[in-house]
């Protein structure tokens, strides 16, 4: 099912490159990835005891997966098939049909025709749970019909997919969603009322919240009820409702020409307008839309900056430090960003073409976070990715475009050598702290070393090929960080090149590392700045070794 990775892919990886084809391949398959894992959700949630998934819980994931599964087989607006014509609902001998398509239960499982005896497992399915729209007296209760107009754009769609399902569940946050959901499904069951039922509730409400996304975006009309969460609605890629009362609120949606209608009780009907591309607008004070940068390119896709997902948060854990707080942009700082962002495909084509593309390539969203209050000023910024959430860039307001374009560079290889390692096993180093890396004051484990070499040796080259560029104004800066990184990763190799345990692919990998390190030795930095670096290093060295040497072996030489 995932493919092979051809050694000549291998090799422009590890010079922290990678061609189109290269780049395309670790995309199709974390996609890939995403529908398994959104599978196993599904199948989870069936195999679960109705003490962790009640029989209702599972009805609204059948109904939420059966909207997925008609939207993903709309044709091009305007362009109707025989295999799929407006207002024919999905069934299961179609899903079989089509390869790729998501295997799942028909949408009239879901929910019960009128007048039909409902059994004590659909005793407790919430009201509203999908509708048809009126006028369609025809179409089984449950079932999906689609209207999708002559030239519509699909809300929140993504110029990449050729629908707003998979757009949206390709969305990086999708994944931090879809794990919530694992382990809360794969829990033992606990006390009624306890933090994981909670937990549970919300993320499948979320759900359902991303497939009313969905039918909105393909132009299927319908009216349902969605939950708000701790007073807030958000519906991804379009914004979110603060309600007028706290808490789980529910809403009622009805949505047909391209309108929401969001009904609460004791407060006015907010109108939602869907705009192409990210965002919807409302004059409702209760509504704040989504926002998104412009496309890195002319012809790239707008880019989300999202504040608004609530599984935008980084996970409790030692590995993030202090970055685990998501900011809500205001409109200044919001102005910020636009202007770093203005200038970021400029500062990334003059550190190397590859580092345009690969943006272009490997970025999907970003996400605000507070700036930490050992940032400081000046070019300091912080930054992060997750591996569940691929595409997805976290950071701090940037302060120019250099910094933010460094930021890409350092965390797209993160997202690179991630998915690089689902496909090949580079080595099989245990866990345990005991590596010394310049850049940290902690033990790291060979693969956190890895993943930081990898990282700063892009870096390196990043602001070498920059410092070559005539008259540019940062020259001396970039200089000084072309040495720095380099100098920290000629630091970090050699425990890399010499550890045993090395794959016969990954001893490949970190030797053309270390060859491209060499190489840019054809181009030095000035000898002040190289002698600074080498004193910085050094001096980390013996910080390090002062405070970890009489516990941990040698490590780095």
């Amino acid at each position: 099912m995932f493919p092979a990775v051809p050694e000549r892919a291998l090799l422009e990886l590890a010079r922290t490159e990678g061609g189109s084809d290269t780049l395309t391949l670790l995309v199709r398959d974390q996609d890939t990835r995403r529908l398994l894992l959104l599978r196993a959700v599904l199948d989870a949630a069936e195999s679960a005891e109705r003490s962790v998934c009640t029989a209702a819980q599972k009805a609204r994931l059948r109904a939420d997966w059966a909207l997925l599964t008609e939207a993903d087989r709309l044709p091009a607006p305007g362009a109707p098939t025989p295999e799929h014509r407006p207002g024919r609902a999905a069934t299961r001998s179609d899903h079989d049909a089509r390869p790729g398509a998501w295997s799942t239960r028909a949408a009239a499982e879901a929910d019960t025709p009128p007048g039909a005896r409902r059994t004590s497992a659909d005793a407790d399915a919430p009201p509203g749970v999908w509708t048809r729209a009126a006028g369609e007296d025809e179409a089984p209760t449950g079932a999906w019909r689609s209207r999708a107009g002559a030239g519509a754009v699909p809300a929140g769609g993504d110029a990449r997919f050729a629908n707003p399902a998979r757009a949206r569940l390709f969305h990086p946050l999708t994944g931090p969603w879809a794990r919530s959901c694992l382990r809360g499904l794969d829990a033992a069951p606990g006390p009624a009322g306890g933090e994981r039922e909670r937990r549970l509730r919300r993320d499948l409400a979320h759900f359902s919240a991303i497939a009313a996304v969905v039918a909105a975006g393909a132009g299927i009309p319908f009216s349902t009820r969605l939950t708000a969460r701790a007073g807030v609605l958000a519906l991804p890629s379009l914004g979110a409702l603060h309600t007028a009362r706290s808490g789980d609120v529910p809403v009622d949606v009805t949505c047909a020409e391209g309108r929401l209608v969001l009904r609460q009780a004791d407060a006015p009907d907010v109108t939602v307008h869907l705009e192409s591309g990210v965002g919807a607008w409302s004059g409702a004070l209760a509504w704040t839309p989504a926002h998104a940068l412009p496309g890195l390119t002319p012809t790239a896709p707008p880019l989300p900056l999202d504040d608004l997902d609530p599984y935008r948060e980084l996970p409790d854990g030692p590995g993030h430090g202090d970055l685990r707080t998501p900011l809500a942009l205001d409109d200044a700082e919001r102005k910020r960003w636009l202007q770093a962002w203005s200038g970021t495909a400029l500062a990334l084509r003059a550190g190397g073409a590859q580092r345009l593309a690969e943006a272009g390539a490997l970025l999907r969203c970003l996400v605000p976070l507070e700036t930490p209050p050992e940032v400081g000023t000046g070019r300091g910024s912080c930054s992060a990715t997750r591996r569940e959430a691929f595409g997805a860039l976290l950071s701090s307001t940037p302060p120019d475009p250099v910094t933010l374009a460094a930021t890409l560079v350092h965390e797209l290889q993160h997202a690179k050598l991630a998915a690089l390692s689902d496909l090949v096993t580079l080595h099989r180093a245990g866990p345990a702290a005991r590596y010394f890396a310049p850049w940290r004051a902690d033990p790291r484990p060979y693969d956190g070393l890895l993943q930081g070499t990898y990282s700063h040796l892009a870096l390196a080259a990043f602001h070498q090929r920059r410092a070559l560029v005539g008259g540019l104004p940062d020259r001396d800066w970039a200089w000084a960080q072309h040495a720095r990184y380099r100098a920290q990763v000629g630091a970090a190799l050699p425990a890399l090149v010499g550890s045993p345990d090395l794959t016969v692919r990954g001893r490949r990998f970190v030797d053309e590392m270390a060859a491209t390190h060499e190489r840019m030795a054809e181009h030095p930095a000035p000898r002040g700045h190289v002698a600074r670096a080498q004193a910085y290093v050094a001096a980390a060295r013996t910080l390090w070794t002062r405070r970890h040497a009489s516990t941990l072996p040698p490590s780095n030489g």
